[in-house]
């Protein structure tokens, strides 16, 4: 597996794609727009070969038996899945943020696994021989695999193919026996700048006349005919600085646009084309692994928030006992979306093709509680914290350390620690909770709306009211008249 060094390296050799205020991003390790997230993902490859985190981050190929990164694997069972979410939490408790250029290629990765078996079983295709020969190869080389699912859309009340312009869903236009040409456009993408290659999927699921925007491939982040642009803007500038800022330890989410502009693509990396009865059924199984582990994710930052907040009380002279219920709150909610991706983990079953599909039910009722409980640690973090975290009122790395003034600043920042440490625990609680160290809790992976439907569509209401009968000793069939809209 690479070190941190050989995957930065990896990534200085690929051909510069990657647009931010207009400019060419000609190294995405330096730049300041970019760096960031490419030094949270370069902490994936350091603890890897860390004993301690040995079992949670890395696995046994089920294609070579050799060790590989969990992020390249098949999940085959419970206890892998619940690894995952183990993992996601350790990221986040590494990096402060998200490593997105993993772990959304991750679910792509095992949904289309399970999508291109069904194909090959029924229609008699070969996309899982495709789908195994690329991936032992993405295993040797260890690359960084992003997820790219979301399609600009367009108009939402018209399906893909009524669209006035046919690009606001990605699709085929052109086919032939050496591979396809695809134009459109993937939206609101994380983390493409730290990834070596980008797994792309339908967005949605399509009938027969939408069967041009059924589509799965996997291709190189510099691919010939692709232009990125990066999207996420820091929350002020000091998120361009250095020194304490934006501590050199924290990550960075990056977000993009993908603009595919007639874009060819080698069959052996097409894993769907046109099979849109199935497109459906590979985006549910995406969802399922993301929507379970992501509940690890927002523990694993709030865990970051507990500590940040004691420290802040501790500096400004008070004891955390003080905050006993708010903190124990913290923790609640912590363990709760945890909670619930281990029990979405742990009641999953195993597809025909051996991949592991977490609990649809419980991975979405997840969903809905990440996209509120994390708002709520955040909020008391910065009540914990006070004015100086959540108001923007500290004193920038530069103005603390300034020759003519720094040492006043320091004066009046002190309490129960030096000013600067005070400042630096302020500031890593700003980024926490109202910067760019904030994770797409409510939309990231979906919304709650939508995990909301899946919930209604996975849960049988009759079979609760007959247990609720049963008990009453109910013999009576009692309906409701359904008025016409």
């Amino acid at each position: 597996m690479k070190t941190s060094k050989e995957y930065k390296e990896s990534l200085r050799k690929m051909k510069p794609n990657i647009y931010k205020f207009g400019e060419l991003i000609k190294d995405v390790t330096t730049h300041p727009a970019t760096k960031r997230t490419v030094e949270g993902h370069a902490q994936i490859f350091d603890a890897a070969h860390k004993p301690e985190y040995q079992d949670i981050l890395t696995t046994k190929s089920n294609l070579t038996g050799k060790k590989v990164v969990r992020y390249l694997s098949i999940l085959l069972n419970a206890d892998d899945m619940i690894a995952n979410v183990r993992m996601k939490r350790l990221m986040f408790n590494l990096t402060g943020t998200c490593t997105g250029g993993r772990c959304a290629g991750f679910n792509a990765l095992n949904a289309m696994w399970a999508a291109t078996y069904d194909m090959d079983n029924d229609l008699k295709t070969d996309y899982h021989i495709r789908l195994k020969n690329w991936l032992k190869d993405a295993q040797e080389r260890d690359i960084t695999l992003s997820g790219a699912l979301t399609d600009p859309k367009g108009d939402r009340s018209k399906s893909a193919s009524q669209q006035d312009d046919p690009d606001m869903n990605l699709h085929v236009v052109e086919k032939n026996d050496k591979g396809i040409v695809v134009r459109g456009a993937k939206v609101m993408i994380c983390g493409v700048a730290a990834a070596n290659e980008i797994f792309v999927m339908p967005g949605t699921g399509y009938k027969e006349e939408d069967k041009d925007y059924a589509i799965s491939f996997v291709i190189p982040r510099d691919i010939d005919k692709l232009t990125i642009v990066e999207t996420r803007r820091p929350s002020d500038t000091r998120e361009l600085e250095e020194g304490f800022d934006t501590p050199v330890d924290i990550g960075g989410i990056t977000q993009a646009y993908l603009l595919f502009d007639d874009l060819f693509i080698p069959k052996e990396r097409v894993f769907m084309c046109g099979e849109y009865k199935y497109s459906l059924k590979a985006v549910m199984n995406f969802i399922a692994p993301y929507r379970a582990a992501i509940g690890g994710c927002v523990a694993g930052q709030g865990d970051v928030m507990i500590g940040a907040a004691v420290l802040m009380a501790r500096a400004n002279g008070l004891s955390e006992k003080i905050f006993k219920d708010k903190i124990n709150q913290m923790i609640i909610n912590n363990e709760t979306t945890f909670g619930m991706g281990v029990a979405a983990s742990a009641l999953g079953t195993k597809h025909p093709s051996g991949v592991w599909i977490p609990n649809m039910l419980l991975s979405n009722v997840n969903k809905v509680h990440v996209a509120t409980l994390p708002y709520d640690t955040k909020r008391i973090a910065q009540d914990i914290a006070g004015g100086i975290a959540e108001t923007g009122c500290i004193p920038s790395y530069k103005d603390i350390n300034d020759p003519k003034y720094g040492k006043l600043l320091k004066k009046y920042l002190k309490a129960n620690c030096s000013g600067e440490t005070r400042a630096r625990i302020a500031r890593l609680i700003e980024w926490l909770t109202i910067g760019s160290g904030v994770p797409g809790c409510m939309h990231g992976g979906g919304s709650p709306d939508g995990a909301k439907m899946v919930i209604n569509i996975n849960t049988d209401i009759n079979h609760y009211m007959e247990l609720a009968k049963r008990l009453a000793n109910i013999k009576e069939k009692i309906e409701v008249e359904q008025k016409k809209k």
